[in-house]
């Protein structure tokens, strides 16, 4: 499965964060209105007005923290980071297997990710399940932790069985399409970096480096 596990989120921005998605009076909506015609019928969560001031507030965070982690730039290579909301689910909530649309009205997602904001102690169940060809597997992560993955795979959150969950979810269109050359990329710049941490520059590299870059150059769009 090709996806990507890290920490993005540090306590402090958590706390603030927290302490407003906690507070009474908040501008929580139906998840169905942002859904596509067949995944609107397996959803069954709830979302923050993305015109809030709190939504965009931490909307413009979000996209800062993802494009400055060197990791995720260059495992998703993002060209734009869309569509990001705030959700909870409270127990009996879920949301049933399905696709993410190809294009939204905010951009093409070529990535999906799921950030976890409270701690998985808080509530049963919840788990976000993403499927392959043969297998599947479940994560509920630690606060702060995000998750990023091709939008192409089926995916679905367990029903939650007690407590509340916390997550932003969003997309990323990036510069290249394909998940096997976005694959073929990541190595070869891993590889060129760990080579460089270990051993100095030297025009072997360069040449990994000229190499990536032509490649990233080629296959972007």
């Amino acid at each position: 499965m090709n996806y990507l596990n890290r920490q993005l989120i540090n306590l402090e921005e958590l706390d603030l964060l927290k302490k407003h998605l906690e507070k009474k009076n908040l501008q929580w909506e139906d998840g169905k209105r942002t859904a596509g015609k067949h995944a609107a019928k397996v959803k069954n969560n709830l979302q923050l007005n993305r015109e809030s001031d709190i939504s965009k507030k931490y909307t413009k965070l979000i996209s800062e923290k993802i494009l400055n982690d060197n990791l995720i730039k260059s495992f998703a290579l993002p060209k734009k980071i869309h569509g990001i909301m705030f959700a909870k689910s409270t127990k009996g909530m879920g949301y049933g297997r399905h696709v993410d649309n190809s294009y939204m009205s905010s951009g093409r997602a070529d990535l999906s990710f799921t950030i976890f904001l409270n701690n998985k102690d808080k509530y049963g169940g919840g788990e976000l399940t993403i499927e392959c060809i043969n297998s599947e597997e479940r994560f509920k992560l630690n606060a702060g932790e995000i998750i990023i993955y091709p939008s192409t795979y089926l995916h679905s959150v367990q029903e939650v069985t007690r407590g509340e969950r916390f997550v932003c979810v969003g997309w990323i269109e990036s510069y290249v399409k394909s998940i096997e050359e976005r694959e073929y990329l990541f190595d070869l710049d891993a590889g060129a970096k760990g080579l460089l941490a270990n051993y100095g520059r030297s025009d072997e590299i360069d040449l990994i480096f000229k190499s990536y870059s032509n490649l990233l150059r080629l296959l972007g769009s």
